[in-house]
């Protein structure tokens, strides 16, 4: 079967996020699937963009070919940015008839971090006669004016939500990852039989590597051998609410402990020397700052964990769900997680492997940690080997792509 996997910001191990593109794709190749993934040349999620000279320039990439488009390159979310997503679609769209000429797909999955591909998917489908699967990661155009500001009769949210539309109304199939969307979708034209739930995963292989956490935060945790540590791995951006963490690690040193509880944040990002100086400015001795690790690196990093914790700012968008690559991480880790996010039940809750709560109720934070402290190590253990046996049952990039696999047999 050939797949035409459609992602502007498709990345790989070489290049950066992001992964599920090619997590998915490789499984693909496993299966006897001749797959290819159609990107953009640059992406603010990569670490490394390639080097395109001209347009559908092709790499192949662990069996996966890498066909690209000249799109150009931005920063932040203006214009620039608005630029290359008309540029990715509009030379789709013209090339219509050559890629179905050419690659003869029989599956066409628009992969939209924004919904405007679906024109040139549904075109390529047609061409092809081939099933055309619309897969959503973010929530476009609801994450433009109800966490962006914009207002929802700005010409480019209109766009974006007739084309949302178009792609709910032409699809084959839906596939989201995120797990309750499917109530909205339908509103917006979805048949509720083209719903299908595939979050994100891990990949095993990357769970039996070698890779050590450098030396510098090697040092950190054989120094703090004693602590609990509670640790946060990732950005360092408003959106992470990392001052929900410094709240609570402020409210824990105050409370009676038999252990001293470290909270660890590793990561960069833009928020990170104002959350630092606030932990100088207001004396919070039991947060430590540490760089980022190299993504292979993260099972290790992991392993020096008492539990992960994460949060949020909270977003109407998280009425939809959670889908968050730290959260299967760490329940692959088996590690007991702090969920502090407004949002309906998440996997953590679904498997019992750790505590949700609201970043507003610092109440039931407190009491979380507390509840975790006052384990044995042996109940710690049997509680994060819940969620690394729901991971390894349900949620590794195998059975997500056999999940898939079943959609593409249906027609």
């Amino acid at each position: 079967m050939n797949i035409l996997y459609i992602n502007h910001y498709a990345g790989s191990p070489q290049m950066g996020m992001e992964f599920r593109p090619y997590y998915l794709s490789r499984e693909w190749v496993k299966q006897g699937h001749n797959v290819r993934i159609l990107a953009g040349d640059f992406s603010h999620l990569r670490t490394k963009n390639p080097k395109v000279k001209k347009d559908f320039q092709t790499k192949t990439i662990d069996g996966i070919k890498y066909t690209f488009l000249k799109t150009g390159e931005y920063e932040g979310n203006g214009i620039k940015r608005a630029l290359t997503m008309f540029k990715f679609v509009g030379k789709l769209f013209s090339q219509a008839k050559a890629i179905s000429k050419k690659w003869k797909p029989d599956v066409v999955i628009a992969s939209s971090t924004y919904p405007l591909d679906t024109y040139a998917a549904q075109r390529i489908a047609k061409l092809s006669k081939a099933k055309y699967i619309h897969e959503v990661h973010d929530m476009w155009p609801s994450t433009l004016y109800e966490v962006g500001g914009m207002s929802k009769y700005n010409p480019f949210v209109i766009m974006m939500q007739l084309a949302e539309n178009s792609a709910y109304k032409h699809c084959d199939k839906c596939v989201s990852l995120l797990p309750y969307s499917k109530d909205y979708m339908v509103k917006h034209g979805l048949k509720p039989s083209k719903f299908c739930n595939i979050q994100n995963g891990v990949q095993l292989d990357e769970w039996s590597n070698n890779y050590k956490i450098p030396e510098e935060h090697r040092a950190f945790f054989e120094e703090h051998n004693n602590d609990f540590i509670v640790g946060y791995f990732g950005g360092h951006a408003l959106s992470n609410a990392l001052d929900n963490g410094l709240d609570l690690a402020k409210r824990i040193m105050s409370e009676p402990q038999d252990k001293r509880t470290v909270f660890v944040f590793v990561g960069d990002g833009v928020e990170k020397n104002k959350l630092i100086q606030r932990t100088q400015n207001e004396n919070i001795t039991n947060v430590y700052f540490l760089p980022p690790v190299p993504k292979e690196s993260i099972p290790d990093l992991l392993n020096h964990f008492d539990c992960s914790y994460m949060t949020g700012l909270n977003s109407p968008l998280y009425r939809f769900g959670l889908c968050l690559n730290k959260m299967y991480d760490s329940m692959m880790a088996g590690l007991p997680v702090l969920l502090s996010f407004d949002a309906p039940d998440s996997l953590v809750k679904k498997y019992n492997c750790g505590f949700q709560f609201s970043p507003t109720d610092m109440d039931s934070a407190v009491k979380a940690l507390i509840v975790l402290q006052s384990m044995s190590e042996e109940q710690r253990k049997d509680l994060g080997d819940r969620g690394k046996r729901a991971i390894l049952r349900y949620y590794t990039y195998d059975k997500l792509a056999q999940k898939f696999q079943r959609l593409f047999k249906e027609y």
